[in-house]
């Protein structure tokens, strides 16, 4: 059996500083194979740095996803294509950089991992999500059963829909974006782990990841202000999920929901 573990977005400092602080005690704890991070929101609170990600890859992390804020942080551009290990959305057109999905070599075999950015109510519109997954999934699929899918969306209707059309072909779905961990984690009839959104990793006195007050101000006047990363404990939030390597099916999926109470002498990641 292998164990496979989904961390959701990462947001700022507070919670990437978490991830790297704790990713190798998860790993020992749960016995870990295999470790996937959302690292979108990592930089803070918007997309990802090269450091950053060679920061997660060290502390544990086998692949980093992504989702709409891939390209925030404008030196990404020319990183993405060095380090395969971080992905950004599949669909995207051709010849954009970097890739959606890889395939890694492990102890207990090949994993494959995929990711997808949905449509709806999201920005940048993309190429068909499903349409995409289906000729990447088709393709992995002639190296490795073991698949997970990170599908990154607004509505909780197209990342279900995403779950129900890969139920029997991935090993797992997991969706992403919203920062609000769901309670929907089941193992679909065909042996594909589902979880509609993994939630965040980041700080909990907040909004989304976000300090609390000047949103709350957003929305009483409807004036741009911005919205600086809040501080404070931190929650990780994500999904563990077993899978035969043989088969690719799932056996079990928990939800991940850790409080820290963040040590006055934790360092800071910068």
């Amino acid at each position: 059996m292998l164990t496979i573990l989904f961390l959701g977005d990462v947001v700022g400092e507070p919670g990437r500083s978490a991830v790297i602080a704790q990713l190798p005690i998860l790993k020992e704890k749960y016995a870990l194979d295999f470790v996937i991070v959302n690292g979108e929101n990592a930089a803070a609170g918007r997309g990802i740095t090269p450091k950053i990600t060679i920061d997660l890859l060290r502390a544990g992390a086998s692949v980093v996803t992504t989702g709409d804020h891939i390209w925030d942080q404008k030196e990404i551009v020319a990183f993405i294509d060095t380090e395969p290990r971080l992905l950004r959305p599949i669909n995207y057109p051709e010849g954009a950089p970097g890739a959606g999905a890889i395939v890694l070599e492990t102890a207990k075999g090949k994993v494959g991992v995929i990711d997808v950015q949905a449509r709806t109510f999201m920005q940048p519109i993309l190429e068909n999500p499903f349409q995409a997954v289906d000729a990447a999934v088709t393709a992995m699929r002639r190296e490795t059963a073991v698949i997970f899918v990170d599908v990154h969306g607004e509505t909780t209707s197209e990342k279900i829909a995403m779950g129900r059309f890969l139920d029997g072909r991935v090993s797992a779905v997991i969706g992403t974006h919203t920062h609000v961990q769901t309670a929907d984690e089941q193992i679909f009839s065909g042996g594909t782990a589902f979880l509609c959104d993994a939630g965040m990793c980041g700080p909990i006195n907040s909004i989304l990841g976000r300090a609390v007050d000047p949103i709350v101000q957003r929305f009483i006047s409807n004036l741009p202000a911005p919205f600086p990363v809040a501080k404070g404990e931190v929650r990780l939030c994500g999904a563990i999920i077993m899978v035969d390597e043989t088969t690719g099916g799932a056996s079990a999926i928990q939800r991940l929901n850790e409080v820290l109470a963040r040590p006055a002498d934790m360092p800071a990641v910068v």
